[in-house]
């Protein structure tokens, strides 16, 4: 620590983030939203709604994360479909043709995912916004209209219902509507992230049924696929409480029947339904908490882990661009509200392991692994190789759906997917999902790498023929680049690594040898003179740019660490002025949060809340969701627009969670980015590597408590925060360095009376 800290006595374990979030940690509306994407956010995973309007009428926007149009690609089945003739058609600098054949399917309304309709609520009397509240505490959605009308509303933590209570105004209507796919094809479809119109799509109308008070429409999809919504109320004598559901064809041969089946019993049971649901989310706040002296950080932190709170479950699909928040205005989403696997599912799902959230995160990885076979089928049909790799835009199902070549096809998506198979096992330590996923999953994309780079460049090395680093040249023909990427290198050389790695922890001695050969056939990551990484060799980052994928190997790969010696910090900060040197004038909101983490690894705090500000302030919505461009007017970026996507808000709490807790080397080290001004600042049951659980304290910019517990009973190795010593807890060393207190496998330190640390 850079300032001096003499303290004497006892010290209290007082921490305050030991608090659960409060009201200011939620959404106060004094002026209603006007869109669905400044809506109030509620989910469970499966299901998702969006609370806005003014209350004449009032919307709930409703989504489903199951409901995709999967109708596949032609194109991609092809006889010219091979990445053989691709590579020919790069040479032959047949660039229309290969357009026409990778990147133009993307432009058609589908594969893509779609929403669900809405329910609007109506009122007899006149009403007007008097304000609304959401409380990230407990998923709650509340609306106050003038005269004291108050309408609530909530999805269930665990099931698949939502709630909506009135009270004050008797004899409310409530309509649910079905999504405008009716009409004819509109041949105005996509271009970049502007999305033609659900009636693209080509469905027909819904059938809509009403009997007494409760009423369902069941729509048609592509094939055999269908959905529906179900909406049941009952009257009280001061308002009405309703309930919906949405259902889908691949939970059965009627999903009208099991939608209104669920919500004709989720309005006999509301208070049980309470209950449950206010305990799941009191449950998922004390797995981890954080406190912080700037209240817009703060602030955003808990509204990006609630927003993960309400989109990730491990038995529902995993987070799209959109999670379960697909949007309401008629259109298709935001880039099809696809999975992107060059960035936004990945950042997505870094907060689950520091802040401890290793279930919700366990949805995504059992995801991958459940449609790995679709995968493996197209890495056997495009490429003609062994092993896995990972289209980069899928549908529902992991399938290839198109766009940018250079990015779509590129191979070593694979690779960063299984840096989170790694993380699980790192953050778990559960041996039977080692075993049983994790070594499978790296050692399945290390035979595809190992096959991929069977060439070798002039200097003997493997090389990878077509290499291209997100999103560098957008889809020019200069986005393959002539000699392999750092983006790709670092991930490669990663993933031989830990496959090395993980056959050693299983007693695979063969297996250790043969991936440990292979990481010395790689080439060197590319630097520049200063010690900066490079885009590949001889092509430096020449402009801002939103995606940092040259910069990898620092974070998240962490193959460039402070901890390897002078050399790697030298990299890490000359790639760190190097961003800054070239400004952000083509940065999105998740390049910020992207950098803190960066800015983070390389010990500075004071970079890490800069650019967490900036997000929080300017390239977010007022119900916190990441809008992609600057909304501020103040000119952080060229981008202005606002299309809506997670990945931004999830890698914001990600990289708050670095400046507060790191253990990326197996050493536990509390506060080890913050900026000097930060003087009051906790977390409580943050997530370290070994499967510790820490908390820590500190007041006066003197750091009072660390609390560490071990979930498998293993001995934690901490960097003193006092005296900066490094070593075991139970070695002679930190035994002098601190005082601990052990009580089975929970250790507490504090400082020693009258030391005096730096």
């Amino acid at each position: 620590m850079s300032s001096l800290c003499i303290l004497m006595g006892t010290l209290s374990l007082f921490s305050f983030a030991d608090e659960l979030p409060n009201a200011e940690h939620g959404l106060q509306y004094t002026v209603p939203a006007a869109t669905w994407d400044e809506a109030f956010p509620l989910g469970n995973g499966v299901l998702g709604a969006l609370v806005w309007g003014e209350g004449a009428p009032l919307y709930v926007s409703l989504d489903r994360t199951d409901l995709w149009d999967l109708r596949p690609v032609p194109e991609y089945y092809s006889e010219d479909y091979s990445y053989v003739k691709m590579r020919q058609w790069e040479r032959e600098r047949r660039y229309d043709e290969l357009k026409a054949l990778y990147d133009e399917p993307y432009h058609r309304p589908a594969p893509t995912k779609i929403p669900a309709g809405r329910i609007e609520i109506t009122f007899p009397q006149q009403v007007s916004f008097s304000e609304g509240r959401l409380q990230v505490t407990s998923g709650v959605s509340e609306i106050t209209l003038d005269g004291g009308v108050v309408i609530r509303v909530w999805i269930h933590a665990e099931e698949a219902v939502g709630i909506i209570e009135i009270e004050g105004a008797p004899g409310a209507s409530l309509l649910l509507k079905a999504p405008d796919f009716a009409g004819s094809e509109d041949n105005n479809v996509s271009k970049g992230f502007v999305m033609g119109e659900l009636s693209s799509l080509g469905y027909p109308p819904p059938e809509r049924r009403m009997e007494g008070n409760s009423s369902t429409f069941r729509q048609q999809g592509y094939e055999d696929f269908s959905f529906a919504a179900a909406l049941c109320r009952r009257d009280t004598a001061t308002g009405t409480v309703a309930a919906w559901s949405i259902a889908s064809s691949y939970e059965g041969s009627d999903p009208e029947a099991i939608a209104r089946e669920r919500a004709e019993g989720a309005l006999e049971r509301v208070e049980t339904l309470r209950v449950s649901h206010e305990h799941w989310w009191r449950g998922f706040w004390e797995k981890g908490r954080i406190q912080v002296p700037d209240p817009a950080i703060e602030k955003q932190w808990y509204l990006d882990m609630y927003k993960f709170g309400a989109a990730a479950r491990r038995a529902a699909p995993p987070i799209t661009l959109q999670g379960p928040w697909t949007a309401d205005d008629g259109k298709l989403p935001p880039w099809k509200g696809d999975y992107h696997h060059d960035l936004n599912t990945q950042l997505s799902y870094w907060p689950c392991y520091s802040g401890n959230r290793l279930e919700e995160g366990l949805g995504f990885l059992d995801w991958l692994w459940e449609n790995r076979r679709n995968a493996e089928d197209w890495t056997h049909r495009f490429f003609g190789m062994p092993g896995l790799n990972v289209p980069m835009t899928s549908d529902l199902e992991l399938k290839q759906i198109g766009g940018w070549r250079q990015y779509t096809h590129s191979a070593t998506t694979g690779a960063w997917l299984a840096h989170h198979f790694y993380l699980h096992w790192l953050f778990s330590r559960d041996r039977r999902f080692l075993e049983e996923r994790a070594y499978p999953w790296l050692e399945a994309v290390a035979i595809f790498l190992e096959a991929v780079t069977n060439e070798r460049d002039t200097g003997g090395k493997r090389t990878l023929p077509l290499s291209s680093s997100p999103e560098i040249n957008d889809n020019n023909p200069e986005a393959w680049f002539p000699s392999i990427t750092n983006y790709d290198n670092a991930l490669i050389r990663w993933t031989f690594e830990k496959t090395a790695e993980l056959a050693l922890e299983l007693n695979k001695p063969e297996d250790t040898k043969r991936w440990r050969n292979a990481l010395e056939e790689m080439p060197p990551l590319a630097l520049d003179s200063s010690g900066a990484l490079l885009v590949a060799e001889g092509h430096p980052l020449k402009a801002s740019h939103r995606h940092f994928s040259h910069a990898m190997a620092i974070h998240p790969l962490g193959l460039v660490d402070i901890s390897n010696g002078v050399d790697d910090e030298r990299t890490i900060r000359a790639t760190l002025e190097d961003l800054k040197r070239l400004g952000t004038d083509w940065w999105t909101g998740y390049s910020f949060s992207w950098l803190a983490s960066i800015a983070a690894r390389a010990g500075d705090g004071a970079t890490a809340e800069k650019a967490l500000k900036t997000f929080a302030e300017a390239f977010v919505l007022r119900n916190g969701f990441h809008c992609n461009g600057d909304q501020s007017g103040k000119g952080h970026s060229e981008f202005t627009y606002r299309p809506f996507t997670l990945e931004g808000n999830f890698a914001f709490a990600a990289g708050l969670n670095e400046m507060l807790l790191q253990s990326h080397t197996g050493t536990i080290r509390v506060f080890p980015a913050i900026p000097e001004s930060w003087k009051e600042v906790s977390f409580a049951a943050l997530r370290a590597v070994g499967a510790f659980l820490v908390s820590a304290t500190m007041k006066d910019g003197c750091v009072t408590t660390v609390v560490i517990e071990s979930e498998t009973g293993a001995i934690p190795v901490v960097k003193c925060p006092w005296t900066g010593q490094e070593g075991p807890l139970d070695g002679d060393t930190m035994q002098r360095a601190m005082t601990i207190q052990r009580e089975g496998n929970r250790w507490t330190l504090t400082m020693k009376a009258d030391t005096v640390t730096l």
